[in-house]
This record gives C-alpha cells, structure tokens and sequence, in this order.
C-alpha cells in the first residue's frame, strides 16, 4: 500500500485546501476516513476551557440537516453497520468513519457536512453539556484518568498545554452558542488539516465537496513561552491511600525537534511489554505493579514524556526508586544490544500493527500529517527510528531522568 498526496483536493475556506491523502487497497471491503485539523484544546478561549471538546461533541450528536431523517452523523453511520467517532486532543482534533465501501460516497459526504456545518443551537449545546459533564465527573472519580490532566498541569504550570482538555464545569457552564460558532467559524474551520482514506478506492465526492467560506486561512499559532514545571507531589499516605497511580513525566523535544525518536525507544524500554527493563525489574522482579505504561508525545512548544504506574499505595516509594534506578542505569550506563533491538522492535511493530488495521493506520496518517503539517508516511517514520543508537537513547534517559517530576493520585482507604 502506497499512501499519495491526490491531485484533487478537498477545497478548504476561501481558496485554502485540505489534503486528501490515500490508501487504496482493492482488497479491502471497508472505507476509512479520518479528517484531522490543527485546532485543540489548547486553542480554547481564556475563561471557556472545553469548547473543543464540546464542539466535537456538537459535530458528532447534532442532526445533519437536508431531506432525510434527523439523523447524527454518529447514528447515521451506524444504522448503515459502520462506526463513527472523533477525539480532541491537545493541539489535533480527529473526526473518522468506517463503514463498507459500498456506502463510502455518503458516509464522505455526511463526515464533510457534520464538520463544517454542525447544528451549534442553544438546544443542542446544552444536551451535549450535560453529556460532557458526566464524562468530566465520571474521569475526575478516577485516579489513573484524573492524575493524566494533573500530570500536564504540572508538567507546564500557567500554559495552554497545561488546561485539561474537557475544560472544568464553570468554564463549560459559561459557554453560549453564540461562543462556539465564532471558534467554529473563526478558529476550526479555518485550521490546517489533513483528510485520509483507506479504502479500495477513494470516493469521488472528496474531490468537490465545499465547505462555507471564511476570511482566509488563520494564522498559525505563535509559541508560548514555558515556565519552570513544578514541583513533584508527596508519596501517599498508607494509612489513607490503598492504591495509586503514579505518573513520571519529562519535557520532552518539541514536535519539530530532532532526535524525537530516541524518547520514542526510551517508552518502549520502560513500557508494558514482557521484554522491556520496567517489566522485567518492576514486575517479575519485585511483583510491585500489574499495570505500567509509557509514552512521548510532541507539541509546538515541547514533549511530554510520560509514564504512568498503578501500584499499591504502600509501595509507591519503591516504584519511584526502581524508575530512577533504571533511568540512572541507562542514562549512566547505556543499554545491551539486545534490549535495546528490543525496543526499537516495539516500537516499529506498535506502528506496523496500527497500519495494518485500516481505521487505525487513517487515524495515524490523519493526526501526524496535521500536526506535523508534511506528509506522514510509516515507512519515514520506521526509517527515523532505525537511525536511532544506543547513544541516542542514553541521552534522552539523562534528559528525562534530570527533568523527572511525578504526580500522585489515589484511591482512598
């Protein structure tokens, strides 16, 4: 499967374009479309944190409008057996469909008009309300969900990258509908972006679909100066904590950076798999945790390195010393061959495996071309992390482990 920029292009506001980039399959029985854009969480009005997260909620549940049924875009995929979903993150919101290549033509058609003619109405707004702030309620009662935002606020105290991406209750109490069609219309429309298809052929209505006009592109976003991360948080108390989720987490190089691929590797060294050091040392040595995993992820301004373990309270000390240790060793030490072939094998499966499963391998090729801004493809990226050395990976151990910091969340006694 080869994936190609096509000659037809999705046209975009005011004489921008979105990509459609390709993967055509003739095998396959189903369609997969993903459509990416440079606008998150990040991107919220000050004082209304959460208006992304509710804007995809509006896209997804809101009728479609025209001469058919009052429809979702998210029922009106599944009542036809495919599924629908989107997510929001930091800085990249995804919006995807799969469904049977026979029905690839409207399902397009129907994701393009969702997108970019929602239904923002007073009526809509607060039903999605409500649904967000169960979701935010349902998240906050769980550590391991609660202590990934607390993880970023500390990660970059004061900083956009800092503000959990379902927004808090007052900021959505807040929110009107007028509010979130001037983002939609000022802001998300006019985000870079990029659609994908996987499929056995592309559908032609992405090659002339239009979307409303607009002033023109949005300028890119500038970067925000970084303060100082905060301090760690205090290990549990015993006695008032049965279980906990630690999460170790680094400033990692920003998405643009070279030499991203080595904090790559360095997750997947300290990550869940049977061969990794953390699993060896953590788990079959010492019995201290059933449930570990880690992750880079890059922005504008910087990374976020993370590793995120649930232990029993009683125990979090250890952890944290059996995390520092092994990033001492490598960072000090360096690694044997084979662990680190290890992995560097992880990590290229983990990324073959997303490409052989078509909605996923979208989604993949969707979210990094947007928030890169070129052309993403799996064999770049595998070719990036066979350039990787030991070296290079001991580096970024001695980055991670100078920059280290954890947050603490748990479950009372």
């Amino acid at each position: 499967m080869t994936v190609y920029d096509l000659t037809a292009r999705l046209p975009g506001p005011a004489g921008t374009s979105v990509p459609v980039l390709a993967v055509v399959d003739e095998r396959l029985k189903t369609t997969s479309v993903c459509l990416a854009l440079a606008h998150g969480s990040r991107d919220d009005p000050q004082g209304r944190g959460g208006i992304a997260h509710l804007l995809e909620h509006l896209v997804m549940s809101s009728p479609l409008g025209g001469d058919g049924p009052a429809w979702s875009f998210s029922e009106y995929v599944e009542r036809r057996g495919g599924q629908a979903n989107a997510q929001t993150g930091l800085e990249v919101m995804l919006y995807y469909a799969q469904t049977h290549a026979d029905d690839a033509e409207d399902v397009a058609a129907a994701l393009l008009r969702a997108v970019f003619r929602p239904v923002l109405d007073s009526d809509t707004l607060d039903r999605e309300r409500a649904v967000v702030l169960q979701e935010l309620a349902a998240a906050a009662a769980d550590p391991s969900d609660a202590v990934q935002d607390a993880v970023l606020a500390g990660l970059f105290p004061g900083h956009s990258l800092g503000r959990p991406v379902g927004g808090t209750p007052d900021d959505l109490a807040a929110v009107t509908a007028e509010e979130l069609t001037a983002v939609h219309r000022d802001r998300f429309v006019r985000a870079a972006g990029a659609l994908v298809v996987v499929g056995p052929k592309v559908p032609s209505v992405l090659a002339g679909a239009a979307v409303p006009d607009t002033e023109g592109p949005a300028a890119p976003a500038p970067r925000e100066e970084l303060e100082p991360a905060g301090p760690d948080d205090p290990l549990p108390d015993p006695g008032e904590a049965s279980f906990t989720w630690l999460c170790f987490a680094a400033r990692s190089p920003r998405a643009d950076a070279a030499g991203r691929a080595a904090y790559g590797v360095l997750a997947h060294l300290l990550g869940s798999s049977p061969s990794s050091l953390l699993y060896r040392t953590l788990r079959s040595e010492h019995g201290l945790s059933y449930s570990f995993h880690a992750w880079d992820r890059g922005y504008r301004e910087a990374g976020a390195w993370r590793l995120l373990i649930g232990a029993e309270a009683s125990a979090a000390g250890q952890v944290r010393t059996v995390v520092d240790v092994l990033l001492a060793s490598v960072a000090e030490q360096g690694l044997a061959p084979d662990d680190f072939d290890a992995a560097v094998r992880q990590a290229e499966m983990s990324l073959v495996l997303e490409s052989e499963t078509p909605l996923e391998y979208a989604k993949l090729i969707a979210e990094r071309t947007c928030a890169t801004g070129r052309v993403w493809s799996l064999e770049s990226e595998i070719a990036g992390l066979r350039q990787v050395g030991i070296d290079d990976v001991r580096r970024a151990a001695a980055h991670v482990r100078r920059e280290l910091r954890m947050t603490v969340r748990s479950v009372a006694a």
